[in-house]
């Protein structure tokens, strides 16, 4: 046995039962959310240790008062946000006890009359309330800035003696003040469940497809380290129901939903998807695909591949929506991290700028969120290859700082590798660069950042006709992919000799800057449009008066050098030296 101090929280789920019996699946669906999304992040930052759990109710110890306390408070005040929308008969809510106290640890487990008092003073806790003891509230009460109701002493269930207690004040209800919009302090990713897809064709055989369907689509979310997405087990309770989507919405803990159907008809099979906000009801994205039945499996991978390639770009489409009726201090980590990507695609130096303060706040926010340390490096990196910093080896050195610490939390995040694999290109290491694009490859095939990076790496290989290709099967998975892709298609173009059709891509781009404007003027002069290839030439040297070509040539990676000297050849024929 084991002796020492220690704070205990003791937490318990009010209603716990009646919510079983009503819903038991959809509780627990709701419960595990909150778990992984909200109570166990908030006791690993808070420095706890889970001792146990119940179904209803869990022990945790703290070495500090303080983390006890702030975690409580984080979680409870979290929750009646997250309750604020949901009726008050379907509510989760805990009721938790603090206590500072000598406790027993044997085998993993702990005792004594520490434990015994949390647990009571949890019992005298209102739902959504923190109540602690008197010995916790003289360690916090000059140290956090909370404040505190003084109940006296409490008589506690199979206690001898009263125990002076205080409960800590929250936040109060949404049902009895206007709500006020405060910051998450942690990632809320969105989340989203895939239904069981129905079989319309009154065909057994389809019952397969469509549940195989259902399932794969699932599996290949899951790749999407930016979704929370709710578990098959969940999912397939409604296989077969006509379900009320923001009624599944809510007892699933998800913002949206995936609905589909299958029907076959003579050699044809038609599958229907659709993405629905549940907290509207409002339809995000619909899609219709039609196919021959010649092969099942094959329209099965087709379907899958297209449906999640697209999935992820319209909720962040939607979530961006909702951004602009936030004020910025109200944005969660997540929402400072899509801010950031939307700064990003812009491409300029005031976004870049931009960008950087927002992705810094989101880690700021939560320090331990791999997917903000990636887009840190992915920004910084774009400083990096535009010059837009006064130090570059400096900015280089924060990217790649950003991108290992990424790593270091997640190494399973394909957004990683693809920025391991960015990092290595700028370093000129192609070979390097092509083991961690394809392991991004392997960990999301259908993610277009990634496959338009690699179209980028086969195009400074020296082979820019399949760079090319891959360029464009991410414009394929991305219809509303950001317009640098039309920059990176122009590049493989002019490095294939197709200078027709790079200047129609770069041609699509809404402005140019000095790069792009330098593959213009090489385009021009190849042609022999002398007139034209001066006039970007000029555009070149006008953004940059000192500019030489061993400047422009510095930001580029071509590993052959036939292709960097067809470049540089266009751009001496354009009149630049």
């Amino acid at each position: 046995m084991d002796r020492r101090l220690a704070t205990v929280l003791a937490a318990d789920m009010v209603g716990y039962s009646r919510l079983m019996e009503n819903d038991e699946q959809g509780t627990l669906a709701r419960l595990r959310t909150h778990r992984i999304e909200l109570i166990d992040p908030a006791i690993d930052k808070n420095r706890g240790t889970i001792i146990k759990t119940t179904g209803d109710g869990m022990l945790v110890e703290f070495s500090s008062a303080s983390d006890a306390v702030t975690c409580a408070v984080e979680v409870q005040n979290r929750m009646l946000r997250r309750n604020a929308d949901v009726p008050r008969d379907q509510r989760i809510q805990f009721r938790i006890g603090i206590n500072l106290d000598e406790i027993i640890f044997e085998d993993g487990d702990i005792f004594g009359s520490g434990v015994n008092i949390a647990a009571r003073l949890e019992q005298s806790a209102h739902a959504g309330g923190v109540v602690i003891s008197g010995t916790v509230h003289d360690q916090v009460s000059g140290r956090l800035e909370f404040q505190y109701q003084d109940l006296g002493n409490l008589e506690l269930k199979n206690l001898s003696q009263p125990v002076h207690a205080y409960r800590v004040e929250l936040d109060r209800p949404s049902d009895d003040v206007e709500p006020i919009e405060e910051a998450d302090t942690k990632v809320v990713k969105p989340s989203i469940a895939v239904l069981p897809f129905a079989n319309m064709s009154g065909d057994t055989e389809q019952e397969f497809f469509a549940d195989g369907l259902t399932e794969d689509l699932l599996t290949e979310l899951s790749r999407r380290h930016e979704l929370f997405v709710i578990s098959r087990n969940s999912s397939f309770v409604y296989k077969g129901q006509a379900v009320n989507v923001r009624e599944v919405g809510e007892k699933l803990g998800a913002q949206y939903i995936v609905e589909g159907s299958v029907r076959k008809a003579g050699n044809r099979v038609r599958v229907t998807v659709q993405l629905i906000d549940s907290d509207n009801d409002g339809h995000v994205w619909a899609e219709k695909y039609d196919r021959d039945l010649d092969d099942i499996f094959a329209i099965q991978d087709e379907v899958i591949s297209a449906v999640v390639a697209t999935l992820p770009g319209r909720i962040e489409a939607s979530q961006q929506e909702g951004l602009t009726r936030k004020t910025p201090s109200s944005f969660a980590a997540y929402e400072c991290v899509l801010a950031a990507k939307v700064l990003h695609h812009r491409s300029t130096r005031q976004a870049n700028v931009e960008a950087t303060e927002m992705i810094d706040r989101a880690i700021k926010l939560d320090p331990d969120y791999a997917h903000a340390h990636a887009w840190s490096g992915c920004i910084r990196g774009q400083a990096w290859g535009y010059g837009w910093c006064d130090d570059r080896e400096a900015m280089l050195a924060e990217c790649e700082e950003a991108i290992l610490k990424a790593a270091s939390l997640d190494d399973n995040d394909a957004d990683v590798h693809r920025l391991m694999a960015a990092v290595e290109i700028l370093r000129n290491n192609l070979g390097r660069a092509r083991y961690h694009q394809e392991r991004a490859l392997s960990l999301n095939p259908n993610y277009d950042l990634v496959v338009v990076q690699m179209g980028e790496l086969l195009t400074w290989s020296g082979r820019p006709d399949e760079g090319a290709e891959w360029i464009q099967k991410a414009m394929r998975l991305n219809p509303h992919h950001p317009a640098r892709f039309w920059s990176h298609l122009g590049k493989a173009r002019f490095c294939a000799k197709n200078y027709h059709q790079a200047l129609d891509d770069f041609g699509r781009l809404p402005s140019l800057d000095m790069v792009q404007n330098a593959y213009v003027a090489a385009c021009h002069a190849w042609l022999g449009n002398d007139a034209e290839a001066r006039e970007h030439a000029e555009a070149v040297e006008a953004a940059q008066p000192d500019i030489s070509i061993e400047d422009i040539v510095a930001t580029l990676h071509y590993s052959k050098e036939d292709d960097l000297h067809h470049f540089v050849r266009g751009l001496e024929k354009a009149g630049l030296d």
